[in-house]
């Protein structure tokens, strides 16, 4: 056949960025932010994280900053803690949503203790760049809302809550609703930081007098307002739920799948 004849060859559909990013391949790109931090953990033998959330306007001098300084020392004592505990695998990573703010103090102070580090950041349309405390291998970039916040709940053993705004309410109460409803088929311990902040923008007691909540849903959150406190609560319930005799890790290729059974 000579030249004139043939035809012009398409790209392969995985390397065709048309489709790519087109609506067809759409179930494509939310697969992929899950296949990507999931190839990334078992790479870095990540078993399980202890989740900070807060707000991205707290930052290190002005208002609010006391609780800048809380995450950053609270995260750097989890990090010592985790790193003394004897196996193959990274137990209990300090997590946060990878912006500044109270997630920058979290990532801060792991990295200043000597720990690893992830970052899940979202984009944004006032572009929210990650926080340079990350550890590189940990810091990932999702387009999706709930591929994300799948991957905070997925490993998270723990949440740490300090004061923000909508987005930290979001997290905060599909990490509630979850282990309210038994959708998550383990104990995630989670601290709300700041007792004078929730209990002025959170009426918890009004919930349950209204009946729209039960009082033992006020049992599934502890309250501390020292990172020493905050350190405690953490250490008590992971240590209870997850360091137990008979709570052995499986090999590291075998933890992602089998690492916190969920219904999500």
């Amino acid at each position: 056949m000579s030249e004139t004849l043939k035809g012009t060859r398409r790209p392969v559909a995985y390397k065709n960025d048309a489709f790519l990013d087109s609506s067809d391949a759409r179930i494509l790109r939310i697969l992929s932010e899950y296949l990507e931090p999931l190839a990334h953990f078992r790479r870095e033998k990540i078993h399980d994280t202890v989740v900070f959330f807060g707000s991205a306007r707290i930052r290190e001098q002005g208002p609010m900053s006391e609780y800048y300084a809380a995450a950053r020392r609270l995260a750097g004592l989890l990090t010592e803690w985790s790193d003394s505990i004897q196996n193959s695998a990274r137990r209990f990573v300090v997590t946060g949503g990878g912006g500044p703010g109270i997630m920058e103090a979290a990532n801060r102070g792991a990295k200043e203790a000597g720990g690893q580090t992830i970052g899940l950041n979202i984009g944004l349309p006032f572009e929210q760049w990650p926080n340079p405390y990350i550890t590189p291998e940990l810091s990932f970039e999702f387009h999706y809302f709930f591929m994300r916040k799948f991957w905070f709940a997925y490993l998270a053993k723990a949440l740490v809550v300090f004061p923000g705004g909508f987005g930290t309410f979001d997290e905060l109460f599909e990490l509630l609703t979850l282990a309210q409803t038994r959708k998550l088929e383990k104990k995630i311990v989670i601290v709300l930081y700041g007792r004078k902040f929730w209990n002025e923008v959170v009426n918890f007691e009004a919930l349950v007098r209204h009946g729209v909540i039960s009082p033992e849903d006020l049992g599934l959150f502890h309250f501390a307002d020292e990172p020493e406190a905050a350190l405690d609560i953490l250490k008590d319930g992971l240590t209870k739920y997850y360091l137990q005799p008979g709570t052995a890790l499986p090999e590291p290729e075998e933890k992602i799948p089998a690492i916190a059974k969920s219904r999500i």
